[in-house]
């Protein structure tokens, strides 16, 4: 049995994704047992990078406007420059990226992830750690910023860089499996 058997979680990523951001997290949740759904701007391909140079283009299994927070578990945000940027201008995705906060659910991002959190409003009186370019945006948003390899606050795990991975993912998994059911945090019952 996994940590995570029975456990749905939403990887949110776009065009620009730092791939091994979005495929090294994703196998160790799916590892565990969970669920996994990438979510994006639109269903469909995506193109993830390898930092400038074009990776895999992997698949987004349903665009952000077709889901709800309530609709899983955890949530991943990887990193990789232009994709929180493009996440940051769609109202769907920053609403999503809002409504997990806003319901404790665990989070985990990466890298340029925390753009997102940013563009959401949900970064005040956090601490987080991040791709240092994004010390002064974290900072503005009322959220304290740290240089270290994974830092936990509550149920927010951050990383900096794809080498935090190991460290990421051990957090991540913790947090996620701590961390109840769709049905506990939406106070219904949830068939999957």
């Amino acid at each position: 049995m996994g940590k995570l058997d029975g456990k749905k979680v939403a990887i949110l990523a776009a065009e620009g994704v730092e791939q091994v951001e979005l495929t090294e997290p994703r196998k160790a949740v799916e590892q565990e047992g969970a669920d996994v759904t990438v979510v994006s701007t639109e269903a469909g391909d995506i193109q993830a990078f390898n930092h400038l140079d074009k990776g895999d283009t992997l698949t987004a299994d349903t665009a952000v406007k077709d889901v709800s927070a309530e609709d899983f578990d955890a949530l991943l945000l990887p990193g990789g420059v232009a994709n929180p940027d493009l996440l940051r201008t769609d109202d769907d995705a920053v609403g999503f990226v809002r409504d997990f906060a806003e319901s404790g659910k665990p989070i985990g991002v990466i890298c340029h992830g925390p753009w997102t959190l940013v563009e959401a409003g949900v970064v005040e009186g956090r601490t987080i750690t991040s791709w240092p370019s994004l010390q002064t945006d974290i900072r503005n948003a009322g959220g304290t910023w740290v240089d270290e390899t994974v830092h936990v606050d509550g149920v927010l795990v951050s990383s900096r860089k794809p080498d935090d991975l190991p460290a990421f993912c051990e957090q991540m998994l913790a947090q996620f499996a701590a961390h109840g059911s769709r049905a506990a945090h939406s106070g219904s019952r949830s068939d999957g």
